[in-house]
């Protein structure tokens, strides 16, 4: 089950973790993503998609 949004493909980004005395280690930073019923091509269906795509109106929400 992939962490990516539908509509505009954010997905996990990996980095480093760098405490006070400088000593890193892997983390990793993963999208807000919401299951929501969105029409697509007319029809209702359930996608997966990232708060900042619901917060634009890059989606049109079913009711």
């Amino acid at each position: 089950m992939a962490k990516v949004c539908d509509i505009c493909g954010k997905g996990v980004s990996t980095g480093m973790k760098v405490s006070h005395s400088h000593i890193r280690s892997k983390r990793t930073w993963k999208p807000n993503l919401q299951r929501v019923r969105a029409v697509v091509n007319g029809t209702p269906t359930r996608v997966k998609v990232c708060t900042r795509c619901l917060r634009s109106g890059k989606v049109q929400r079913a009711i």
